[in-house]
């Protein structure tokens, strides 16, 4: 329903109910039957928590700033917003309160990212019991073997740890379509490394049921409140 964080802010400001009677304290133990209710008004605070879908363009950190680059949320601003967006919804800079990307890009990345202010928006992309899959394009030099390229889909191991399958395809003679349902730090790049590939483009184009689309580089738009991960 809610990230650990978000629950303790609700707990803090009474608006949790277990079987009825107000919570209280932090760290309150409860039955695993328990009816635990969340009030009205910590409802509407969810319902007003932001969820972005940017088209991160190269040269953009995910998250915090590092080693001078600029964080992906330098381009949640109004100019920025997508013309097409069909969410009609004030953009505020309380919106960036609490930001954080549900999945990272690398830096040297492009396409689709989800920043928000949801941790059950977090929760469903990024959980340890996930099974949303995330879909990108990859632009590859190199020469890749038969085996090679049944290693990509399912035999590589990456620290210390077999992967789990994935769903590697080829998009054109020098193009990889790559779907997957984890994300370990730079993992397609160190999967074609692997089998004697050298990324040189990589573009995510899908998380779960959310597409990319036409939505231009640099530019941003809502989740919708239809839309589902």
């Amino acid at each position: 329903m809610c990230s650990r964080r978000e629950a303790d802010r609700y707990i803090e400001q009474g608006l949790v109910y277990v079987d009825g009677q107000q919570i209280s304290e932090l760290g309150t133990k409860v039955l695993p039957d328990a009816e635990i209710e969340l009030a009205e008004a910590g409802q509407k605070q969810q319902d007003a928590l932001a969820t972005f879908l940017i088209n991160k363009t190269i040269g953009y950190v995910s998250a915090q700033p590092e080693d001078g680059h600029r964080p992906a949320s330098d381009l949640l601003t109004r100019e920025n917003q997508w013309k097409e967006d069909r969410v009609r919804r004030p953009f505020h800079h309380g919106m960036l309160r609490g930001l954080a990307p549900a999945g990272r890009l690398d830096i040297d990345s492009q396409g689709l990212l989800v920043l928000t202010q949801d941790g059950r928006v977090a929760r469903r992309i990024i959980g340890e019991d996930s099974d949303v899959d995330k879909e990108y394009l990859v632009r590859v030099e190199g020469s890749l073997s038969d085996e090679g390229f049944k290693l990509l889909n399912h035999g590589l191991e990456m620290d210390g740890k077999p992967l789990k399958p994935a769903k590697v395809t080829w998009q054109n003679e020098d193009q990889l379509r790559f779907i997957l349902r984890e994300g370990k730090k730079r993992q397609i790049r160190r999967m074609c490394e692997m089998v004697g590939l050298n990324v040189v483009g990589l573009k995510r184009i899908r998380i779960g049921k959310i597409v990319l689309g036409n939505l231009p580089d640099g530019q941003w738009r809502y989740l919708g409140e239809n839309e589902k991960f």
